[in-house]
C-alpha cells in the first residue's frame, strides 16, 4: 500500500507549523501570478490599440478587391470589371456571413485640388458616409465641420491640406481628376468639414468625397467600385475569416482577392507578433525571479529540519519518504498561492479593463508601424493568459522544492542527531 497519504498529511502539517513563512512564500507567488497575468493583458491591450488604430482609421479589418487591382490601384480595375457590379445586393451578401459585422464600399481617384491660387496634388476617397462610420473611425476624426452630404457636392479634406489651401468649412474647392473615359472631370465642391487624423501624411493627402459625387466626376457607374473594406467579429483571426470569405465569393463573376489586415499592413502584423512573443518572455522572466525567493524560502525551512528528517531516516523512512515530503509542501504551497492569485486577479483585470489608467495628461501618444498608441493603460484579457500563468506558477512552486528536497535527503541520520 502507498505512504503517499502519510507524506503529504506531513507535508500539509509543516506548512502549518510556519504559517507566517507559508503565507509570505505563497502571497510572492500569487502577486507573480498577478503580475504576469496583468502585464501580458498591458501588452495584449498595446496590441489591441495598435490594430484598433492602424486598421480602424482607414484600412479596415479586410478588403475585398477585384484580383488585378494591388498593387498598381490602375481605376479600371474594379470589382466586377468594367460592368460594376449590383453594389447594394454585393454588400448584403457580404454582410450575411456571420463573422462580417459591417461593409463599406470606396472609390479611388488621384487628382488637384485647387483654391484660389493654390493647387495641391491629392488622393479623392470615394465613401458611403454612412458605411464608411461603421467600418473605420476617420468620419469621427472630424474638427471642424460635419461629414459631406451626398449629391450636394461636399467634401471633407484633412487639416494639413486645408492649411496648405487656406481654405475653411464653408468655402469652395475645385477637383480636377482623370475620368474612367478618357475625360478630364472637374468640378466645384464644398468643403463642409476638417478631419485631423494624427498622420501627417493623410491629413495633408486625402479629400474625402462621397461615393456618388466621385463616380460622377470620375464618369463611373453606380455600380463600380475599387474596394469593399469590411469590420469583422474576431480582429484576430482575420487571414482565417478573409479566406473564408474569399471562397464563399469564388463563383463571383470575375475573380475577387480577399485580403486582411496582416496582409495589407504587414509591418504593423511584424510588430503586433514581436509584441506577443515577448509574452511568454514576461512569464518565464517573473516565475524565474519568484522560484529563487521560494527554493530560498524551502531551504530554509529544510535546514531548520535536519533533526526531524534524521529522526525519521533512524525510524526507517526512506530518503525518498522525505523527499516526497518537501515536494509535496511545494504542491501545496502552489495551489495556495494559484487559489489566491486567481481570487486576487480576476477583480483587478476586470477593474483595470473597464477603467483603464488615461495618461494622456503626463505623456503624449506615438506613432508605430503606421499605427498610433494612446497613453492609455488599456487592459485585454483571454483564458489562455491565465491558463499559461497558473501553470507556470505550479510548476514553479513544485521546482523550486525539488533542490531543498533533494538536500532533504542527504541529511546524515548520525550527524544531525549529534548536533
Amino acid at each position: 500500500m502507498s505512504d503517499d497519504p502519510v507524506w503529504r498529511r506531513i507535508a500539509w502539517r509543516n506548512l502549518g507549523r510556519h504559517r507566517g513563512r507559508t503565507l509570505i512564500t505563497a502571497s510572492a507567488l500569487a502577486f507573480g501570478y498577478l503580475a504576469a497575468v496583468l502585464m501580458v493583458g498591458l501588452m495584449d491591450g498595446m496590441n489591441a490599440e495598435l490594430i484598433e488604430n492602424g486598421t480602424g482609421l482607414m484600412v479596415g479589418q479586410v478588403q475585398v478587391h477585384a484580383a488585378d487591382y494591388l498593387p498598381e490601384r490602375n481605376m479600371h480595375r474594379t470589382i466586377g470589371g468594367y460592368e460594376g457590379i449590383d453594389l447594394a445586393g454585393f454588400l448584403r451578401r457580404l454582410e450575411s456571413d456571420p463573422d462580417i459585422v459591417a461593409a463599406a464600399p470606396r472609390l479611388y481617384g488621384g487628382g488637384l485640388v485647387s483654391s484660389g491660387d493654390q493647387t495641391l496634388g491629392g488622393v479623392l476617397f470615394g465613401v458611403d458616409v454612412r458605411r464608411e462610420g461603421e467600418v473605420t473611425t476617420l468620419l469621427s476624426t472630424l474638427r471642424e465641420g460635419r461629414a459631406p452630404r451626398a449629391g450636394a457636392f461636399e467634401v471633407a479634406m484633412g487639416s494639413e491640406m486645408a492649411r496648405q489651401l487656406d481654405v475653411k468649412v464653408g468655402d469652395q474647392v475645385v477637383l480636377v481628376a482623370a475620368a474612367a473615359d478618357g475625360s478630364m472631370g472637374n468640378d466645384l465642391f464644398t468643403l463642409a468639414g476638417v478631419f485631423s487624423t494624427g498622420t501627417p501624411a493623410l491629413d495633408a493627402s486625402h479629400v474625402l468625397v462621397p461615393l456618388p459625387d466621385l463616380q460622377y466626376l470620375l464618369a463611373m457607374d453606380p455600380g463600380r467600385v475599387h474596394e469593399v473594406a469590411l469590420t469583422t467579429t474576431r480582429p484576430w483571426d482575420t487571414p482565417v475569416i478573409a479566406a473564408s470569405v474569399e471562397r464563399s465569393l469564388s463563383a463571383f463573376g470575375p475573380p475577387l482577392r480577399v485580403r486582411p489586415w496582416t496582409e495589407l499592413r504587414p509591418e504593423l502584423a511584424e510588430s503586433v507578433e514581436l509584441m506577443g512573443s515577448m509574452n511568454w518572455v514576461i512569464i518565464v522572466i517573473v516565475f524565474a525571479m519568484a522560484i529563487f525567493g521560494v527554493a530560498n524560502t524551502m531551504i530554509i525551512g529544510t535546514f531548520e529540519r535536519r533533526k526531524e528528517f534524521a529522526v525519521v531516516r533512524a525510524l526507517g523512512t526512506t530518503p525518498l519518504g522525505v523527499g516526497k515530503t518537501v515536494v509535496y509542501e511545494g504542491i501545496f504551497l502552489g495551489v495556495l498561492a494559484l487559489a489566491a492569485g486567481a481570487v486576487v486577479t480576476g477583480p483587478v483585470l476586470v477593474w483595470w479593463h473597464n477603467r483603464p489608467p488615461d495618461l494622456s495628461g503626463i505623456v503624449g501618444g506615438f506613432a508605430w508601424s503606421g499605427s498610433m498608441w494612446r497613453p492609455i493603460l488599456r487592459v485585454e484579457y483571454s483564458w489562455d493568459t491565465p491558463i499559461v500563468a497558473a501553470v507556470a506558477l505550479f510548476v514553479t512552486s513544485v521546482l523550486a522544492a525539488v533542490y531543498p528536497a533533494w538536500k532533504a535527503t542527504r541529511v546524515p541520520p548520525a550527524d544531525a542527531l549529534a548536533d
